[in-house]
């Protein structure tokens, strides 16, 4: 019986996708002492993984290195290792196309390859953030071609994944985790499974109410830092009003109020994409999710806002924007990572870079990345370098960064963070000097 394998911890773990999501949780069922197959598509990736190195800022290459060396964690780029495997987790990304529908090939053909090793008590966990009744309506018709019945022969689960990268606080161990199976016995299973390495479980009454758990949390986010994001440019615009004062004292509040802040936009893998994958999904059913879309066009908007605001301040500083030199602060999508999954920092660059006489950018997480087909190096950050730009403007707020020095010796910096003081050559995000 599955059940038994996994409380013995004789239970193969077999994770497709071993990103973002998949190696923390390779990391963590490893802890616990049961055996990892990854599969990854990525022959580099895969190698590194074998060789224990880490290629994500939340996993220590120490820590990859001794499951590794102990055996614990092992990848491949054969599939059909899944034959192997009695717990499966599919990790992979779910984009969406240049017409913001969602792109579900990678889950499909990750199904396509567990179909084809699916045998009687294995459990198959989609993590993937979808739209609801993906799990019963894709990945469930396929898995039934292989002539195995789900909740008798294999067990099927959504289980979304809620990894937060760079969050020192909340990691995979202590975040709750939510689970919906396609019948009670898969929830039972699932739910059993993830209690041996997490601390609370939180069982639902389908894979629908799990996949639109997901959606509704980050488009929670996607929608009060949209208010926010146009609040500061109405700020901006009124004059005289600080964006940043007032929700400071809007916090002091002690009930009804939870502050987010105004930003150069959304990054990451989730908050961008979940409300496309929300509307696509309601269109089905005559819905149209005005609000929700709104949200996210105001978010996609705030880097033309930011580079609208750099060129301004150039130009009202005696500064011909055309011959301007400018220096981005921080390429990541968030504070002290290395991520740049939907970074608008990279669609800043992307906007700024025909609009004046020279960009560069420095990010001490992000040595090197790809714009197009040309690769963008970071500039070190010495006196030197930051006196032959006009304009610093500040997009990721890394605690490495000596702000000190930055503002005592940068011309002028446009500050999308509030990352340093007020004074007379700092130009804030939704404050108009």
């Amino acid at each position: 019986m599955l059940k038994e394998l996994i409380k013995k911890k004789k239970a193969i773990i077999g994770i497709v996708g071993l990103g973002y999501v998949g190696l923390p949780i390779a990391i963590e069922v490893a802890a616990k002492g049961f055996k990892v197959i990854g599969i990854d598509i990525d022959k580099d990736r895969v190698r590194k993984i074998n060789r224990g190195i880490s290629f994500i800022s939340d996993v220590e290459s120490k820590e990859l290195k001794k499951y590794v060396h102990q055996k614990y964690i092992r990848a491949t780029t054969d599939h059909r290792q899944l034959s192997r495997c009695d717990v499966i987790l599919i990790c992979v990304p779910t984009p969406v196309n240049e017409n913001k529908e969602p792109d579900l090939a990678p889950v499909i053909k990750s199904t396509e390859w567990i179909k084809d090793n699916l045998r009687r008590n294995q459990l198959i966990i989609l993590k993937s953030t979808t739209y609801p009744e993906t799990t019963e309506r894709v990945l469930l018709p396929i898995l039934a071609n292989s002539g195995l019945k789900v909740g008798k022969d294999f067990n099927l689960a959504f289980c979304p994944e809620r990894i937060d990268p760079g969050n020192k606080r909340y990691g995979v161990i202590n975040t709750p985790v939510v689970i919906g199976g396609v019948t009670s016995q898969c929830t039972k299973i699932a739910t059993f499974f993830y209690k041996q390495f997490v601390t609370q479980v939180h069982p639902v009454s389908s894979p629908r109410s799990a996949e639109m758990t997901k959606i509704l949390e980050n488009t929670f986010r996607n929608v009060n830092i949209a208010l926010v994001n146009e609040f500061a440019q109405l700020c901006e615009r009124m004059g005289g009003i600080n964006i940043w004062e007032v929700i400071e004292a809007a916090q002091t509040k002690p009930f009804g109020f939870m502050p987010f802040f105004p930003g150069p936009g959304v990054g990451g893998h989730c908050i961008p994409i979940d409300p496309y994958y929300l509307s696509w999904k309601a269109r089905e059913y005559d819905f149209h999710t005005v609000f929700i879309e709104l949200s996210a066009r105001i978010n996609e908007e705030m880097p033309y806002f930011v580079v609208n605001k750099t060129i301004e301040v150039l130009s009202t500083s005696g500064v011909c924007p055309n011959r301007a030199k400018v220096l981005l602060l921080g390429m990541a999508f968030k504070r002290d990572i290395s991520d740049l999954r939907h970074s608008p920092a990279m669609k800043i660059y992307e906007i700024i870079k025909p609009r004046v006489g020279l960009v560069r950018y420095h990010d001490p997480h992000v040595p090197e990345f790809m714009l197009g087909d040309r690769k963008m190096k970071s500039v070190k950050l010495t006196l030197r370098e930051i006196k032959k730009y006009d304009a610093i403007v500040i997009l990721t707020d890394h605690s490495a960064f000596d702000y000190e020095f930055i503002t005592k010796n940068a011309r002028l910096i446009v500050d999308t963070r509030n990352s340093v003081p007020d004074g007379p050559r700092i130009y804030k995000l939704g404050c108009r000097h």
